[in-house]
């Protein structure tokens, strides 16, 4: 069965997957961040040899939980450039939203991207000229 992709349908592919292309040039650390600040986290440097101790000792590329004061707190560290990001539970629920937002848009694309593939298959054999031979057909067999 021969599937009919729209025009437009055909346009949103092109322009989605223009977005991924350029989307996907950063590295998924600065992506993180993005986030994390879009979400409302703080962007924090360590003044303290302490502080900076404490920044080393996180797990890196993770959002860890912590209990200061009777108090919750979520601290990504970016111990390459001697940053915290940090952020309440109302900061982490937003990132969290967010990073479920990107997720569902990324495998939005890579399904319009298979599409977008399978529209372009479809078209190679649509009209038969030239398929089989500079004869337009296979010749006697």
């Amino acid at each position: 069965m021969k599937k009919i992709v729209p025009f437009k349908m055909i346009s949103v592919i092109a322009l989605l997957a223009l977005t991924v292309s350029c989307a996907t040039t950063q590295s998924s650390t600065q992506n993180r961040e993005s986030m994390l600040v879009a979400s409302g986290f703080k962007v924090i440097t360590p003044k303290t040899a302490k502080q900076q101790q404490k920044l080393q000792n996180l797990p890196p590329g993770k959002v860890t939980m912590i209990q200061k004061r009777g108090k919750t707190y979520y601290i990504f560290p970016d111990p390459t450039h001697n940053l915290a990001y940090v952020g309440g539970p109302k900061e982490y629920q937003a990132y969290q939203q967010l990073r479920a937002t990107n997720k569902l848009v990324k495998e939005n694309l890579e399904t319009a991207d298979m599409y977008q593939d399978e529209a372009m298959e479809w078209s190679l054999w649509s009209g038969g000229e030239g398929v089989w031979g500079p004869t337009g057909g296979p010749g006697p067999f």
